[in-house]
């Protein structure tokens, strides 16, 4: 996994946070994105997130205003995603359609 970010950008002054997550195939990181997305965050303003898929990495973005709130979203994130994953390695991959 990769991440960057975490510092304020001075035009917004907003906190970024950048994630990339490789996943063995293309199919494993689509499951995971379909999976995550329904989570929207609980507060309306403050934070964003966006995930997307590009081969097979899923990327996740966030932006927020304060520091405590990227904390607990970033740590909310990567407790799904671990659950994501056992999950995946619990039944194996992915049958073809």
């Amino acid at each position: 996994m990769a991440a960057s970010g975490g510092e304020p950008k001075h035009e917004t002054d907003k906190l970024e946070f950048t994630l990339d997550v490789p996943f063995p195939s293309s199919r494993e990181a689509v499951i995971a994105l379909q999976s995550l997305s329904p989570d929207r965050e609980p507060r309306k303003g403050g934070i964003s997130k966006q995930l997307t898929v590009a081969g097979s990495t899923l990327s996740v973005r966030w932006s927020a205003d304060e520091a405590r709130i990227l904390r607990v979203s970033v740590n909310s994130f990567l407790d799904h995603l671990s659950l994501v994953v056992e999950t995946m390695e619990m039944f194996g991959p992915p049958v073809s359609q």
